[in-house]
């Protein structure tokens, strides 16, 4: 049955597009700074440093918009986990963002040394945390558990991804005693680049707790 639409429903979905709007704009900060990485493009990187002050105020207005919405109207049921989510989704989002300045800072260093080519594990694990966190997103917004489920048995891929480059790297900074910089550099980008992927299934349980009303933190992949 279509709910009855009221003034409280009105900023429910105020706060929706509030956080998409926060959740477009840490997508863009993410694909700018593994281009930045990807193209040892240090302009870039910075560019995307400036932006993180954007989405720090994006969490702070949302912060404040669903907390007053909790004390005012004092919601129950579906409204009160929306709410909630949120709250949950907006702290993810930003962390999110910190992650893509991490990766930015990386890169300017990178920059500064002499080219060498990339892994191909460092480029998949890009690909795959730009992939968690876009399909967690479409799941938040959609309110899709299917999706978020999906982003939960992505984390796997993350995590191995991430300890082989871990290892690579490693075995380098024996070969390569100059390298050793570059190789801190790359495994602190490449720990970034987990830490998305572990944020975008946050947002994704965040989802099914919104949807189903029930927690899988932590245990999400199997749900």
């Amino acid at each position: 049955m279509p709910r009855k639409e009221t003034h409280f429903h009105q900023q429910i979905d105020e706060l929706k597009i509030m956080i998409l709007q926060m959740a477009a704009y840490v997508e863009r900060a993410v694909d700018s700074a593994t281009r930045a990485l990807l193209d040892r493009n240090a302009e870039l990187a910075e560019r995307v440093i400036e932006g993180d002050a954007k989405i720090n105020q994006m969490e702070n207005d949302i912060d404040e918009f669903s907390l007053e919405l909790l004390v005012r109207e004092q919601p129950m049921a579906r409204d009160l986990r929306f709410i909630t989510g949120c709250r949950r989704a907006v702290i993810d989002l930003e962390r999110a963002g910190d992650e893509a300045v991490n990766i930015a800072e990386k890169t300017i260093y990178l920059s500064k040394l002499s080219e060498t080519p990339h892994s191909p594990m460092l480029e998949e694990l890009v690909a795959t945390a730009k992939d968690m966190l876009r399909l967690s997103i479409e799941a938040l917004q959609e309110e899709n558990v299917e999706k978020a489920s999906d982003v939960c048995r992505m984390d796997y891929k993350a995590d191995d991804l991430n300890v082989r480059i871990l290892k690579k790297t490693m075995d380098d900074m024996v070969t390569e005693v100059t390298g050793v910089r570059r190789a801190v550099n790359t495994i602190l980008a490449a720990r970034s680049l987990e830490r998305i992927g572990d944020l975008s299934t946050n947002l994704a349980e965040t989802t099914i707790f919104v949807v189903k009303g029930v927690s899988v933190k932590h245990n999400c992949q199997r749900f």
